[in-house]
């Protein structure tokens, strides 16, 4: 097996969404719904995001679940549920009795507004350029991370998904079956 390294499984970085950290979660919506990753003939939606700050370096990531996170209406992110201590002493939310498509709608629409900043995961783990590809493995497997930022030259050059990795994997041990 050919050793492979991030910038042999690696998207460019201009090929991959990207946005300014101030950046609503519309907009980052919007930009992963007009991409689309074509890697060897392989079509796919993205997952997640890339956030950079002022300066343009990185600042972190934001995945279809923290724009969901974000949208998520405050009655139900606010507070956790509390258990009861009686069996029947049951209080109905007030916002539960009115809860109807056009209060969500509304509702996403003013959360919607709110900076990818506020959302986003710091980017703490990324791989160098030529990092060898047990390492991406291994930070992908101990960092619960499918995607991590490749950086060459202090500048981040591009990304490695889990999907490109695992692919790697499987054309060598499915090519070397007995």
């Amino acid at each position: 097996m050919e050793t492979k390294r991030a910038k042999d499984l690696m998207i460019p970085l201009k090929d991959y969404p990207h946005i300014p950290c101030w950046y609503t979660l519309l907009q980052a919506m919007e930009e992963m719904e007009k991409h689309q990753i074509d890697v060897q003939g392989r079509k796919s939606l993205p997952r997640v995001v890339l956030v950079f700050d002022l300066d343009s370096s990185l600042s972190g990531i934001v995945r279809r679940r923290d724009i969901l996170r974000g949208l998520e209406p405050e009655f139900l992110s606010g507070t956790p549920f509390r258990h009861s201590k009686k069996l029947f002493d049951v209080q109905i939310d007030p916002n539960l009795t009115e809860f109807s498509y056009e209060k969500m709608i509304q509702g996403f629409q003013q959360r919607a507004e709110i900076l990818v900043s506020e959302v986003m995961i710091p980017a703490e783990v990324t791989v160098d350029y030529e990092d060898h590809i047990m390492k991406i493995i291994y930070l992908m497997v101990n960092q619960n991370r499918s995607l991590l930022p490749v950086i060459k030259d202090n500048v981040v050059a591009g990304v490695v998904r889990s999907v490109e990795v695992y692919r790697e994997i499987a054309q060598v041990l499915l090519k070397n079956k007995s």
